[in-house]
């Protein structure tokens, strides 16, 4: 009898140790190290739209970053990947935007009216969005763990994001203090005289879209680089988009404090020019750029780990390697 149970145990060992060697060789890129990832980034945010930029014509892209205004986002994420060919994740990230007219150079083109005018803004970001990244380089590894692999991948997403643009006030004492312009409606927003302009939302809808790379260095841990920018919905992350007003009219939709704060507010050579009695832009001269919507890009440096699942290959080799007891 004690021989018969001896040959079982023996069987059994034997049978558990061949599913396990199996298993490893038979690991494939679409089962990968783990089903699941978690991580962290940190890297410069950067905004385009109608305030700030560079010399000549306003631009949609990389050609009005203005450097110094580089700010940092922060955030975090969760991604499931079904497959190692594709992931989908959702990410939550923190970050701040600015842009200055007086930061312009002035080089006598289309520039010129956008320094004199002399805007600003600061405004506080935080967005949540999902996405779903595409690995096409993984159709030509051999899968043999993860550990020093350079996977580059796309992005693209959907997402939406807060914001509250701010404008520096200056007192008549000389105390400046940023104050919220959303409720200042500088452009007329909510005006019986510009029916067409509703006061707009501080949250907006985003497409992100990018690309990045990963390197692996260990099987459960890589830092990487993405470059991703945001399609927006909103012209109005900076408080400006269409034509200026009547400034007179604050007086009639304000209290006298907040009519003073939107007669310097929604145009601001006077700051520069130092002029006592404000001068007010004709009505429907244009301020913005209402054909464009603002949007922004960071480029994020990310440290990720994999979390093992107990279907992936490793997590069945563990269980498999758990021989029964006998009696």
């Amino acid at each position: 009898m004690r021989t018969t149970v001896l040959g079982v145990r023996t069987f059994v060992l034997m049978l558990c140790l061949s599913l396990s060697a199996a298993s490893s060789f038979s690991q494939s890129i679409t089962t990968g190290n783990g089903k699941f990832e978690f991580g962290f980034g940190i890297g410069p945010l950067f905004f385009l739209g109608d305030v700030g930029g560079n010399y000549g014509t306003g631009k949609t892209f990389v050609k009005d970053v203005n450097l110094p205004l580089t700010k940092v986002a922060k955030g975090v994420y969760a991604a499931v990947y079904p497959s190692e060919f594709i992931g989908f994740k959702i990410a939550l990230n923190h970050g701040k935007l600015e842009g200055y007219d007086n930061i312009i150079k002035d080089k006598g083109g289309d520039e010129y009216f956008r320094k004199k005018r002399n805007l600003q803004f600061q405004s506080s970001l935080l967005e949540a969005y999902v996405a779903a990244e595409i690995y096409p380089t993984v159709f030509m590894e051999q899968y043999d763990g993860l550990q020093g692999k350079l996977r580059p991948y796309g992005v693209i997403g959907f997402g939406a994001f807060k914001f509250k643009p701010k404008g520096e006030y200056i007192d008549g004492n000389g105390r400046s203090r940023w104050v919220e312009l959303q409720p200042l409606r500088l452009e007329g927003q909510g005006m019986d005289e510009y029916p067409d302009r509703k006061p707009y939302s501080l949250t907006s809808y985003e497409i992100p879209m990018g690309f990045g790379a990963k390197y692996y260095i260990k099987d459960n841990m890589y830092v990487g680089m993405e470059v991703l920018h945001r399609k927006t919905f909103t012209d109005y992350i900076d408080d400006v988009s269409t034509n200026y007003i009547d400034g007179n009219l604050f007086d009639q939709y304000h209290s006298a404090a907040d009519a003073q704060m939107a007669k310097q507010l929604f145009y601001r050579e006077n700051r520069i020019t130092n002029t006592s009695r404000p001068f007010f832009p004709p009505d429907g001269e244009q301020r913005g750029d209402p054909k464009e919507n603002d949007s922004f890009f960071s480029t994020i440096i990310k440290f990720g780990w994999r979390l093992n699942d107990w279907n992936s290959p490793n997590g069945r080799a563990a269980r498999q390697l758990r021989c029964p007891s006998f009696y």
